[in-house]
């Protein structure tokens, strides 16, 4: 019996030192990568280049109101319940992580609605929009016709679509969601890690229109997804975060599209990989390898 239960914990011991590898050489992929950069960056470049506002401008007001509304609908008729189970698990900060959790479930539903019945247009604009203020005219012609002239503005030069934009929320990005939401009731690290995993998913999707416009197939976005999984968590992650801001999301939805934007610019100027980006920034500037 004593065996039994000492090969048991060694088993265990092995699993927990493998996880924490795994974790560990994510970590340092994703800190590489520089991934985790793009959301602010692309908050800096959206301030600065005015062109950009327009489509947000465009939205702004009737997705506030679905903003507020859905906001105050949950916090009036989900925090409570959800406070009286959460306090029992994780106490004294109970009413905090259930504040977390409601805005969650609140950008959530409003990402739902918004990005497709709103906001989906206009986002496609900030990308493409974005991409023909880092020349890359090129790629973005595959997916857009665009206006002959030399334009100052990104945004006028913008023709008709040719290629349907972003692929729209599906049903299983929200039984994922529901399936990890217990997570929460796990005091601290429950909350984080239902962060991660929505950061993850948040992050597989914010290249949609990139791979589009490079006519990728599923099966090589699935595996540049998969040999790039630390950079697309590690922007996701930032991205949920600012996402769940109340009032201010929609704001972020448009600058974390430019920083998805930014970051494709980078990896199509520089014809190379995530890691190698990073590395190329500290030394200097890009250098495009064969």
């Amino acid at each position: 019996m004593s065996g039994t239960i000492d090969s048991a914990r060694e088993k265990a011991r092995e699993v927990a030192i493998e996880d924490f590898n795994k974790a560990r050489d994510l970590a340092h992929s994703a800190a590489n990568s520089g991934a985790y950069i793009y959301p602010i960056k692309g908050i800096f470049y959206f301030i600065t280049h005015q062109s950009l506002w327009k489509p947000l401008l465009s939205k702004l007001a009737p997705t506030l109101s679905l903003s507020v509304g859905v906001i105050a609908f949950m916090f009036i008729f989900a925090y409570l319940p959800q406070l009286a189970v959460l306090v029992f698990v994780n106490g004294p900060i109970a009413a905090f992580t259930t504040i977390l959790l409601t805005l969650s479930e609140s950008s959530t539903i409003i990402n739902l609605i918004s990005k497709n019945f709103l906001l989906q247009d206009a986002l496609v604009d900030t990308f493409d929009g974005v991409l023909v203020a880092k020349r890359q005219t090129e790629i973005l012609s595959e997916g857009r016709q665009l206006k002959s002239g030399n334009f100052n503005d990104p945004i006028a030069k913008l023709g008709k679509l040719v290629k349907s934009p972003f692929q729209k929320f599906t049903p299983k990005a929200i039984i994922r969601y529901v399936m990890y939401l217990p997570l929460n009731f796990i005091p601290v690290v429950g909350t984080i890690i239902f962060v991660l995993i929505q950061g993850r998913s948040r992050g597989n999707i914010v290249h949609d229109r990139y791979f589009q416009l490079k006519k990728w197939d599923s099966a090589q976005r699935q595996k540049w997804l998969k040999e790039n999984t630390a950079p697309y968590t590690a922007f996701g992650t930032v991205a949920t975060l600012l996402e769940l801001i109340p009032f201010a999301s929609i704001i972020f939805n448009f600058t974390n599209t430019v920083g998805a934007a930014l970051w494709a610019a980078d990896i199509e100027s520089n014809n190379t990989t995530m890691t190698e980006i990073k590395k190329q920034n500290d030394q200097g500037g890009p250098q495009k390898t064969e």
